[in-house]
């Protein structure tokens, strides 16, 4: 059940209630009174006692008190700013019970969305060191300068002076901007885990800051290669797993060599520039102009790779030549519902999706598979560990 409405603050009641399941935005679904109630840091199976917070359209939100009959995968959260800081959801979770809970997130919303009866997912491909994997960091600035996040639900200020899921990189700048950054309200912090190069937005004017701010972009190395980045363009966050995901998403292509391949949504070139050595020719579409500039530049000695500037769904549906294989990487809203159409109307032989939200994936992936094509696999791979969120690969192949 996705909330898409802001809720209000009730009166607190305090309840005891047994978790039924871990719910798509991560928290315990239980139930108070016929009503579902959402209650963050508990696990499923879990008899705890709740209090009632806030109140939406047809659900409660409620905060643990106390937990009467804990988990097996209950494990004490090593972060001292967890739950203050609400940026992590699941340090309460083994890891590897964190990984078959997403399995399980996958597969529901494939269910629910898509009305799949037995949607085909593979166990959740995990990171060998769930600690220290972000390259990018967007804090909030509180008083006196200091650098921090805002805890989504009580919207309260909470400092950080070093976070356990940031690359160290991150927590060496941190270190050296901590209370001295009053002159801006928002900072992101971007770091090349492979390169040892930052990107600190916006310009800091203080001289109490002694690190270099400003800069227009960074560069990472994946798989052996750099990639130049503008600080508006995507790139994700998990530098180690996003080398994991694009040697997934080939292994499911099955590229021989000859194809030519479209990269969907192609963002500043990763999964052209490091497919192309495996396909005739790569087609990459990008309607971002930043990320487009960065990807002219990370294409640079790639002789079959054709960058184009435009809508995916546009640039698809024109192009006159034969499409063997196609990659979608799209943002969290999924596909347009016109790059659907032309898959269809181009009679695309194999496309492997990869993304972010498993409801809109769900979404996109039933309307493909009720106009000829056949879903093979869902390979859900963990780039944000200790948090609800998932990345999953679905390989599609027409059937007619």
């Amino acid at each position: 059940m996705a909330r898409r409405n802001r809720p209000r603050l009730v009166e607190p009641e305090e309840f005891t209630a047994t978790i039924e399941e871990v719910a798509f935005m991560g928290e315990g679904l239980a139930q108070k009174d016929g009503e579902p109630v959402f209650i963050a840091q508990t696990i499923a199976g879990e008899e705890v006692v709740a209090e009632t917070r806030r109140r939406g359209r047809r659900y409660l939100e409620a905060e643990v008190k106390q937990v009467l009959r804990p988990s097996e995968h209950r494990v004490t959260p090593p972060c001292p700013y967890f739950g203050e800081c609400s940026g992590c959801q699941w340090q309460h979770i083994d890891y590897d019970h964190q990984l078959e809970i997403k399995r399980k997130l996958v597969t529901d919303q494939l269910r629910r969305v898509g009305e799949f009866e037995n949607p085909p997912v593979a166990p959740t491909v995990g990171c060998q060191d769930p600690w220290g994997y972000r390259n990018h960091a967007r804090f909030t600035i509180g008083p006196g300068g200091q650098v921090g996040f805002v805890n989504k639900n009580s919207r309260r200020f909470v400092r950080i002076d070093r976070c356990m899921i940031m690359d160290e990189g991150i927590n060496e700048i941190l270190g050296k901007i901590q209370d001295k950054c009053g002159e801006t309200t928002q900072l992101s912090v971007r770091y090349g885990v492979g390169t040892g190069q930052w990107l600190i937005q916006p310009t800091m004017q203080s001289l109490e800051i002694v690190i270099d701010t400003g800069q227009t972009h960074y560069e990472e190395e994946l798989l052996g290669r750099r990639f130049r980045v503008a600080s508006p363009s995507f790139f994700q966050v998990n530098s180690k797993q996003a080398e994991r995901l694009v040697e997934l998403t080939l292994a499911r292509l099955n590229l021989s060599g000859r194809e030519r391949l479209v990269d969907a949504y192609a963002g500043v070139g990763t999964f052209a520039v490091l497919l192309a050595s495996h396909a005739k020719e790569v087609i990459a579409i990008e309607e971002s102009a930043a990320a487009v500039k960065d990807a002219e530049v990370n294409i640079a000695g790639l002789a079959n790779i054709r960058l184009v500037l435009g809508r995916a769904e546009e640039v698809l549906a024109q192009l006159t030549e034969t499409v063997d294989a196609v990659v979608l990487d799209p943002p969290r809203a999924g596909c347009h519902e016109d790059l659907l159409r032309a898959l269809l109307a181009k009679g695309v032989p194999r496309v492997v999706y990869v993304s972010c939200d498993p409801a809109t994936l769900a979404r996109d992936l039933a309307f493909l598979c009720g106009e000829g094509y056949e879903l093979l696999e869902v390979q859900p791979v963990d780039m944000f560990p200790h948090t609800y969120h998932v990345e999953a690969i679905a390989t599609l192949q027409k059937t007619r």
